[in-house]
């Protein structure tokens, strides 16, 4: 708990020294920060990629979310640059359903396949995040601010799986492919339209 809590302060600790917190670089990361977490298409799919890392466990723990964000910042790049991309929302709404229906499942996978599999997503909200961006923000803040939300998404979900199955004991993995179950329901919810 005092590591979750040591990581939010530090990513929030670039913006403290910015007198002015609507305008600039502050701003810019603000605006990047507050998107992932704006939207519950997002949240949903990122805090599902901290429970299938903790699904598929070992070296997964971190080479899957780190997957994630390296992939949404060549998204964030393609919007960026205003590069057209087909079906990004639906990509975005895809991402939860598949991620969390990956954790559900519960079977073992090459961790460069569960990491090709975030990342082809993480593309799609990247992107989305890149085409978003403010016309007044510095991209190099925005994106320091999207990227320290999404790493904060993916360590919660993360830590709140991994002290749930501590918490639960030998049917922790059990419980963990349940959550992914509800972030596939979650994420059909979305595309259904219920949420």
């Amino acid at each position: 708990m005092r590591f979750l809590l040591a990581l939010a302060i530090l990513a929030l600790s670039p913006t403290l020294a910015f007198a002015h917190t609507g305008a600039g670089h502050a701003a810019g990361f603000f605006h990047g920060f507050e998107h992932p977490i704006g939207g519950l298409d997002h949240v949903l799919a990122m805090v599902a990629v901290g429970v299938f890392a903790y699904v598929l466990g070992g070296r997964a723990l971190w080479l899957v979310p780190l997957s994630f964000v390296g992939m949404m910042v060549v998204g964030f790049a393609l919007g960026l640059a205003q590069v057209d991309m087909p079906f990004v929302e639906l990509g975005i709404a895809l991402s939860s359903v598949v991620i969390g229906a990956a954790a559900a499942m519960g079977r073992p996978m090459p961790v460069a396949l569960a990491m090709g599999m975030v990342g082809v997503f993480a593309v799609f909200h990247g992107h989305a995040h890149g085409a978003e961006m403010p016309a007044n923000s510095s991209g190099l803040t925005y994106a320091a601010g999207f990227v320290a939300a999404t790493a904060l998404l993916h360590l919660s979900g993360l830590a709140a799986t991994t002290g749930i199955a501590k918490g639960i004991g030998r049917y922790g993995k059990f419980a963990a492919q349940i959550a992914g179950g509800l972030f596939a329901l979650g994420g059909a919810g979305l595309l259904a339209g219920w949420l």
